[in-house]
């Protein structure tokens, strides 16, 4: 997995030790899931008691709230991209290798970070943004491999999926399967069956393209 090597405000920073490397890893991670569950605002006491770190550990990795949350959104965007190269890699069937990333995002919890993508976010630090068209660009062969090898329906493009698999692994407030990454694996099945060939039926409207979900959220 890939590591971010520059500071959250920018510019170049030395190589972390081993230990501080996880340290900050299990950070982001927590506060990964810690959002999912509690929103943007959750206390940053919380997220530092679920990495097992002390408070002090945590600052000195983020200083602030702001820098925690766009490191951690790259950490989840570099992670995708990890896996998207892992199953082009592996998978040697294109529709394989496109369902292993789709049902490897319900364990990054995509669904549950969607408010944080703001353009303004992405337009502000250039980090996030080579983040995310790393991530974009490598999910665009995937599916390309897949139109290609005829088994993926025509009429699906890469901003059908990633809207879909955003609504998949999305969070139900008060849900007791809320956290359930089981359950989204089993409905992101159920949607992955429904994009293979033959078509079973005619999809309103057209395909949705990368570029068609950027202007929308231009």
């Amino acid at each position: 997995m890939s590591q971010s090597t520059t500071a959250a405000r920018g510019g170049a920073r030395a190589p972390l030790r081993a230990d501080a490397a996880r340290n900050r890893e299990r950070i982001l991670g927590a506060a990964r899931e810690a959002v999912v569950e509690h929103g943007p605002e959750v206390a940053l006491d919380e997220i530092a008691r679920r990495a097992g770190v002390g408070n002090a550990t945590l600052y000195r990795h983020f200083p602030d709230r702001q820098s925690l949350l766009l490191q951690m959104l790259i950490f989840v965007s570099d992670r995708i991209t990890e896996r998207a190269r892992q199953a082009l890699e592996a998978e040697r069937d294109p529709f394989e290798a496109l369902s292993r990333l789709v049902l490897d995002s319900a364990e990054e919890r995509v669904g549950g970070l969607c408010h944080l993508l703001g353009v303004g976010a992405e337009g502000e630090n250039p980090e996030l943004a080579a983040s995310r068209h790393r991530a974009l660009d490598i999910t665009e062969q995937l599916l390309a491999r897949a139109h290609a090898s005829g088994q993926l329906r025509t009429d699906v493009g890469a901003g059908d999926l990633l809207i879909a698999v955003s609504r998949l692994t999305l969070s139900v407030p008060g849900s007791p399967c809320s956290d359930d990454v089981d359950l989204s694996r089993r409905h992101l099945q159920i949607f992955l069956d429904g994009l293979r060939t033959p078509s079973r039926s005619e999809l309103a409207g057209g395909a949705l393209r990368l570029a068609d979900l950027k202007e929308e959220i231009r």
